[in-house]
């Protein structure tokens, strides 16, 4: 008997692992290709979207702005053409999340440095208070590369329009205040035609993560 199952071994071993070839070849198959949801207004909460686009089902795209780096220099969505990016809205002064989630958005730009298809940009919610100055001064600070994170300042209608009409990521206290506007830690990640396809928690490492496997989604052609 034992000789019997020494003369098979091999073809034992061999039969063992074709079959494990063909069962991964199988599961591959039939694995559900994983598909970013494209978020429309109507999709997020509420207390986030500007009541003007509250409703909007489809087509849902970030407009199109005119802000100031880090740098003086002018910022357009020509920058971010037929780019993946993550945005986010902070302000310098800010004590309590914002060195965490600049902290997360330079680990990002550190884990995708030579990654030329994502870049960043963070808003100042506070434009009057960030100048070009202050907000050089902060990237400095930080650790930002100028050639893939855009800090940005400019008009304060424009940019609280962005927040709550394009990227859908913040609340409004409406009082007309320098500080008017609650900024969350949503991390917003953006596709090539400028369609939201993610909400991440910038304070949390495992969104990090979550949000680094999506933008590699992106990458493989996730539409």
């Amino acid at each position: 008997m034992l000789q019997f199952f020494s003369k098979y071994k091999f073809f034992g071993i061999v039969l063992f692992v074709l079959s494990a070839i063909i069962i991964s070849i199988i599961y591959a198959i039939l694995k559900p290709k994983k598909i970013l949801p494209i978020y429309e207004p109507e999709m997020v909460n509420t207390e986030l979207v500007d009541s003007t686009v509250q409703y909007i089902r489809k087509y849902h795209k970030i407009a199109d702005f005119k802000l100031i780096n880090q740098n003086g220099e002018v910022i357009t969505q020509e920058n971010y053409k037929d780019k993946i990016y993550v945005a986010d809205f902070f302000f310098t002064t800010c004590q309590t999340i914002c060195p965490i989630m600049t902290g997360h958005m330079k680990e990002i730009q550190e884990r995708l440095k030579d990654d030329h298809d994502v870049l960043l940009l963070s808003h100042s919610v506070t434009p009057k208070i960030d100048s070009v100055a202050r907000l050089k001064k902060y990237a400095v600070e930080k650790g930002v590369d100028d050639a893939k994170w855009n800090l940005v300042t400019g008009d304060k209608k424009q940019i609280y329009d962005l927040a709550r009409k394009s990227y859908l990521a913040a609340k409004s206290d409406g009082d007309g205040g320098p500080y008017d506007m609650v900024h969350t830690e949503n991390f917003v990640l953006v596709d090539k035609k400028k369609q939201i396809r993610g909400f991440y928690d910038g304070t949390n490492p495992e969104d990090i993560d979550k949000l680094i496997e999506d933008i590699a989604i992106l990458k493989k052609g996730n539409k």
